[in-house]
């Protein structure tokens, strides 16, 4: 572990050590460290109120200031099974031991009284722990099933330092006042509702707008670089997926199989059972359709409808397919984490020797989506197969193929990347880019993969020079993810204050008073006609009110239409990046230089994207 993972670790025994001093009869579960800090796993007929959190952390702090030794004791299976049974921990611990194969190291921390099952490792004393926070309480089911009891799962965080704890607690309040569930809901922009399902995401008329938007700009980077706008089903046949492998290996999070009445009242009738029905399906023995999980299978048939030349290739196909996952209710978050989401997805069909081109092709493409946002604190991660697993589809030879292609593309966008092992999908390996946010945090968004093995699965062909049939290899790739992640992002990212040309409403008029509505109304037009997504504030009401609402709505430019605009017939604008009132101007400079600042993408000044206000 690393000096900062050995602290929180220390932290979360800790934690769990001042529970059982507090409430000696709850039972202890798991205390990882985690990214940003720790949680422990409590089963508790106490529920852990902000009150008494604030006791847990007091005993927190007495233990720390105990010095209590971190020592590590090696211990036998049936040493282990004692000491948890002295410590009347066995509802969890006991399965947490038989976790751990036989003839592996089995091993206890103890600090204080205090005795923890654990691999290590840990700071040497108690002292050693400088900054810690408790923060949050939430449910978690043992071993994350949900058929297993809920427990209640303290979170908290840890640093070297207090300066660092603080400035991180500062991060956690602006996320807080950034959370696009919050922004989302105030400004209009998408619903989430019971009836409808929960993790599916009702897009507003405003929200809409960003989505338009996004998918205009990347479709007009996609007709320069060649691509094929296409649609697909939202449904297909179960055959399709047992030939892509999605169906039945990855069940747990697919939606389950459509069957039709007729076909299951006829099972009911032979006395098919629900495990019958399962077997079968698996089998092949019964047709029904899936919610598609994966655009791909779909875009492969396209390409296998007729016959393909080596002249023909590469056939880059694009389309903004919906695909539907189960997601855990549990794992559900916004529009970050849900059950049905649209991907800007691509699926390239290359000959061998152009594949090279094609990735960096791709990786341009996501690094432009990322500049033009303003999202290039970014770094890659290389997704490899792990050898050892048994989940992946396809031979060595190809496997080794395509990640090596991947690497060497990677290596030419000249940016420090990381390889990690086992995180390739289960027909190729895949680079990521993990964006950092303005305040730091880190979202994996853009993806391109390479992929031997769909195309052997499906049997592709093209005719070669030669006048043989070739195998082609295919590239997926989609630089948002997805566009309701994308989009949750990007309100934090910009904390509700997107770029002029992304905002719902770009435009608001601010008459003085009702005698102005009239030639409010003509400039309104002006806009309208030009372009422009554009409002009146016609309610009575003093200036400064309405220039309130309008930074509250988070719009870039209000037009300032009083008497003396009006004698003129101009305006003064007051816009974000500048709130003192430029002007009078008339409403055709205005457009003149909107107009560039819409084409050009440009983003919003730096105290905008930080969240301050302007006013």
């Amino acid at each position: 572990m690393s000096p900062l993972e050995e602290i929180r670790h220390s932290t979360a025994h800790v934690l769990a050590a001042a529970v059982l001093r507090l409430y000696p009869n709850t039972q202890l579960d798991i205390g990882p460290p985690t990214d940003n800090g720790f949680y422990y796993d409590f089963d508790s007929d106490l529920a852990f109120t902000p009150e008494i959190i604030e006791e847990i952390e007091a005993e927190m702090k007495k233990i720390i200031k105990e010095n209590q030794r971190f020592e590590r004791l090696e211990v036998s299976r049936d040493e282990a099974k004692k000491i948890i049974s002295e410590m009347g921990q066995d509802t969890y611990k006991m399965g947490r031991l038989n976790d751990i194969p036989e003839g592996e190291t089995i091993s206890f921390y103890k600090n204080g009284e205090f005795y923890d099952l654990c691999a290590g490792t840990h700071v040497s004393y108690t002292k050693k722990i400088k900054a810690f926070k408790l923060l949050q309480v939430a449910g978690s089911y043992h071993r994350g099933n949900s058929d297993n009891k809920q427990l209640q799962r303290i979170y908290g965080t840890a640093f070297p330092s207090k300066d660092e704890l603080a400035q991180h607690l500062e991060r956690i309040e602006e996320a807080k006042k950034r959370d696009h569930r919050n922004i989302g809901k105030d400004m209009g922009l998408f619903h989430i509702d019971d009836m409808v399902g929960q993790g599916l995401v009702l897009w507003k008329p405003k929200g809409a707008i960003i989505r338009q938007e996004l998918e205009k700009f990347i479709s007009a980077e996609l007709n320069k670089q060649g691509y094929s706008q296409v649609y697909t089903p939202h449904v297909g046949k179960l055959d399709l997926f047992r030939t892509s492998g999605h169906f039945p290996y990855y069940q747990d999070s697919q939606y389950p199989p459509i069957i039709h009445r007729e076909c299951l009242t006829k099972l009911a009738e032979e006395g098919c059972n629900c495990s019958e029905l399962s077997n079968k399906l698996d089998d092949g023995e019964i047709e029904g359709y899936l919610l598609k999980p994966m655009n791909c299978p779909m875009h492969i048939r396209i390409f296998r409808s007729e016959q393909r030349s080596y002249r023909d290739l590469p056939i880059r196909m694009a389309e903004f397919g919906t695909v539907y996952r189960w997601e855990q209710s549990g794992e559900l978050n916004g529009m970050t984490r849900v059950r049905g989401f649209t991907q800007d997805d691509a699926h390239l069909f290359i000959r061998e020797d152009q594949l090279q081109d094609e990735i960096q092709g791709c990786l341009g493409l996501v690094k432009l989506v990322f500049s033009i946002l303003g999202m290039e604190d970014y770094r890659v991660r290389v997704s490899l197969r792990d050898p050892d697993s048994d989940k992946y589809v396809g031979s060595p030879d190809a496997w080794g193929k395509a990640e090596s292609a991947l690497r060497h593309a990677v290596q030419s966008l000249g940016v420090e990347y990381e390889e990690e092992l086992g995180e390739a999908a289960f027909y190729g390996p895949k680079i990521d880019f993990v964006v950092k946010d303005v305040i730091g945090r880190e979202w994996q968004l853009g993806t391109v993969q390479v992929d031997y093995n769909l195309p052997e699965r499906f049997d592709l062909t093209y005719v070669g020079s030669d006048n043989k049939d070739h195998r082609p290899v295919m590239i997926h790739r989609a630089p948002f993810g997805s566009m309701e992640r994308f989009c949750g992002v990007l309100i934090e990212h910009f904390a509700g204050n997107f770029p002029t040309w992304l905002a719902p409403e770009q435009v608001r008029i601010l008459p003085m008073n009702d005698d102005l509505i009239e030639q409010a109304d003509q400039h309104l037009v002006t806009l309208k006609n030009s372009g422009f997504r554009a409002s009146i504030d016609s309610l009575s009401g003093k200036l400064g009110a309405k220039i309130r609402k309008a930074e509250t709505d988070k719009i870039p430019h209000m037009l300032i239409l009083g008497k003396r605009e009006a004698e003129q017939g101009k305006i003064s604008v007051r816009s974000r990046a500048n709130p003192s009132l430029d002007g009078p101007k008339t409403i055709e400079e205005f457009i003149d230089k909107l107009t560039i600042e819409i084409n050009t993408k440009a983003l919003p000044v730096s105290r905008e994207v930080s969240g301050e206000n302007s006013s």
